[in-house]
Parts: C-alpha cells; sequence; structure tokens
C-alpha cells in the first residue's frame, strides 16, 4: 500500500471516529430529554386523576364547604407543574432542531468528503498511470543501455581482432636510389641493376648487394619504378619476375638532355618470388646524388 493511500485511510478514520463520539453525546442529551419528559408527564397525569376523582364525589354533594388548605396546596402544585413540562418540550424542541442542524451539517461534510475521495482516487489513477509510463519508459532505456553495451563490446571485440590481424600480418616495404656515379651504360649485354642507396627496408626483403626483391609471404605485391636518362639514344629498364621478363619500358632520345620514365606493376608472388629490374644492351640511364632512378614496393595484403 502507498504512503499516500495510508495517509487517506488515518485521516477518514479517525474524522468518521469523531463523528461517531458527537452522534453518541447527542443520542444522550435526547434519550434523558425524553426521560424528563416522560417523568413530567407521568407526575402530572397523576396529580389529574386525584383532582378529578375529587371532582367526581363533590358532584354528589352540595358544595357549601369551603375548600381546606390541602385542596389549595395540590393545585398550587399542578399550576407549577404544568410550566415545567412546556419548558421540557420547548427544551427538547430545541435539542431537536440542534440536531437536525448537525445531521445537515454532518451530509455537507460527509458530501466534501466524497468528493475529496473521488479526487483523491482520480489523481492516484493519474500516479499510477504516470508511474507505469516512467516504468515503461525505463524499462525501454535499460534495453537500449543493453543493447548499446552489446553493441560496444561487439566493436572492442572487433577492434581488438583487426589489431591482432595487423600486428601478426608481415609488413613489408623498401624505397631505394640506383647510384652517384652518373650515366649507366650502355654496354653490349643486358646488366642486373642494383640499387644500392636503401632508404627504406622494413622486413628486409630487398637486397642491395643483388639488386633483388625477394616476397617474404604470399601475398599481392606493388612495385614502382623511374628511369632518368640524359644521353642521346636509348634508355629504359625491364621487369623481371624469377628470371622471366615481365615488362619493357623504354624510351629513344633524338638529343640530350634528361628525360624521365615512370611506371608500376601490381604481381601476386608467392612466398620466395623474385624481382629485379635490367638494363637491356645497348641501353643508358643517368643518376646523381638527387635520386633520379628509383625502384620501390609494398606489400598490400596477404593471400
Amino acid at each position: 500500500m502507498q504512503p499516500a493511500e495510508v495517509w487517506r485511510l488515518h485521516k477518514t478514520g479517525r474524522l468518521y471516529h469523531c463523528t461517531f463520539v458527537k452522534m453518541c453525546k447527542w443520542t444522550m442529551r435526547v434519550v434523558v430529554g425524553l426521560l424528563l419528559l416522560l417523568l413530567a408527564l407521568c407526575g402530572s397525569g397523576a396529580q389529574g386523576k386525584g383532582g378529578g376523582l375529587r371532582q367526581v364525589g363533590e358532584i354528589g354533594q352540595l358544595e357549601t364547604a369551603p375548600r381546606d388548605a390541602a385542596e389549595e396546596s395540590a393545585e398550587s402544585t399542578t399550576e407549577q407543574t404544568t410550566p415545567d413540562i412546556w419548558a421540557e418540550v420547548r427544551a427538547l424542541r430545541d435539542m431537536v432542531v440542534e440536531l437536525k442542524v448537525f445531521v445537515q451539517m454532518l451530509q455537507r461534510e460527509n458530501s466534501v468528503q466524497a468528493t475529496d475521495l473521488i479526487s483523491l482516487g482520480t489523481r492516484l489513477t493519474a500516479t499510477e498511470s504516470k508511474t507505469s509510463d516512467l516504468e515503461k519508459v525505463n524499462a525501454d532505456l535499460q534495453t537500449r543501455l543493453s543493447s548499446s553495451e552489446s553493441e560496444l563490446l561487439l566493436s572492442k571485440s572487433r577492434i581488438d581482432q583487426l589489431e591482432r590481424e595487423n600486428a601478426e600480418r608481415p609488413k613489408v616495404a623498401f624505397y631505394t636510389a640506383l647510384t652517384d656515379a652518373g650515366t649507366l651504360g650502355p654496354f653490349n649485354t643486358d646488366i642486373t641493376l642494383k640499387y644500392s642507396k636503401v632508404f627504406t627496408n622494413i622486413g628486409n626483403a630487398y637486397n642491395p648487394a643483388t639488386g633483388f626483391f625477394t616476397a617474404p609471404v604470399k601475398g599481392v605485391y606493388c612495385l614502382q619504378f623511374t628511369v632518368c636518362g640524359n644521353l642521346q639514344g636509348s634508355m629504359g629498364v625491364e621487369l623481371y619476375k624469377n628470371n622471366q621478363q615481365i615488362m619493357h619500358n623504354g624510351e629513344r632520345k633524338e638529343e640530350g638532355g634528361a628525360e624521365y620514365l615512370t611506371n608500376s606493376v601490381v604481381l601476386e608472388l608467392k612466398t620466395g618470388d623474385e624481382i629485379h629490374l635490367v638494363l637491356p644492351s645497348g641501353y643508358s640511364v643517368f643518376d646523381s646524388s638527387n635520386n633520379h632512378n628509383t625502384f620501390s614496393g609494398s606489400l598490400l595484403f596477404t593471400l
């Protein structure tokens, strides 16, 4: 039971208790008044009866003797009693009027209390409805919070998995330049270009002593190269995979001056596959401390 309902019942009980006590008091007063009225009426009747008998006896007799002192005293008592009875009747009437007024007052109070009880019942119903709505909203929030927590845990688990996969995935990347010696070639035979200036070699997959890049894991790799020539004639390079030519990239120069060629390939390599660049016979390239000829590559993803 709610505290408000307990308080309401307690207040109503006290009110009806007080009303009952008041009604008991008024009832006692009415009963006492009625008893007094009956006693007065009984006394008056007895006196009237004695006087009547005396009057009947006196009819057969001649009224010649004067009344004695006892008769005169009885008549005086009767005359005094009659006004007392009417006073009690008037008092009883006043009490009845007061009781009627009190009953009307109680009826009005009961009507007001009934209205208050109906109002309190309506407010209690509204409060219970609001409480029910709040409980539903709270349950919905709890459900959404639990769902959000589950999604957060799932996202954290996925992030942890990606971090583990990223940490476990091999990291391969290199970037190199050819030489500071200037012009290289032309030669009467093909030669393997050894890019001796290594700037990046994550995973140590490139060997500057041989000019070979060896795939450490099976995967897809992106490889790029830039060629610079400054002599009249042919300039360019060829890309080999396991001693098999994959691509030829060259150009015929009609006059001197620096020119550049850039190209890239994406290859699927198995563990141990080798990639290197070759300067064809009759071709030349030019490099210096400005790093005009470069060779680079990286692992895109494993297979």
